[in-house]
């Protein structure tokens, strides 16, 4: 995983004028990648039986998608394959804050949801392992697997979902 927590925010923020706007995660449907550019693919997330993948979109604009993710259900948590931002969401020029921490935390919230008291753990590039402990409160168990436990996760979850 190389994806960058920007900034821990209230559903998304625009950058330009500060303000939040609500969000949604939906499953992703093979239509929704016409013609868009990603560095990850997708696709091949789609066609794995085992894998879910979501997409954030606001609800103002929910044909805009601003990020995706791939979560597979495991017996004790939730495992991220895959996170990236839309390309306009990403470096200096991004229109929006909190996308990965949106994604992140809604895969904290479905590991919830399956009674997994909200452990989520992902494969982290050695370089960001100190970033994810510091912005989000994973640990780090080893090699370079992440683990969000059920305090780090509530807290995610409440930032984007008790609003």
């Amino acid at each position: 995983m190389d994806f960058i927590i920007d900034k821990l925010t209230k559903s998304i923020e625009e950058i330009s004028t500060g303000i939040s706007n609500a969000t949604l995660i939906l499953p992703l449907k093979l239509d929704d990648l016409l013609g868009l550019i990603w560095q990850f693919d997708w696709v091949v997330e789609l066609e794995q039986e085992s894998h879910f993948v979501y997409k954030l979109v606001t609800i103002n604009n929910p044909n805009i998608i601003q990020g995706l993710i791939c979560l597979e259900r495991k017996p004790d948590h939730i495992y991220i394959h895959l996170l990236e931002s839309s390309a306009f969401n990403k470096g200096s020029q991004k229109q929006f804050l909190g996308v990965a921490g949106n994604l992140v935390a809604y895969a904290c919230k479905q590991s919830f949801h399956f009674g997994n008291d909200g452990n989520v753990s992902f494969i982290a590039k050695e370089q960001l392992i100190d970033h994810y402990e510091k912005s989000i409160g994973a640990f780090h168990f080893g090699n370079r697997r992440m683990i969000i436990n059920t305090n780090a996760a509530k807290k995610l979850v409440n930032q984007y979902f008790n609003s």
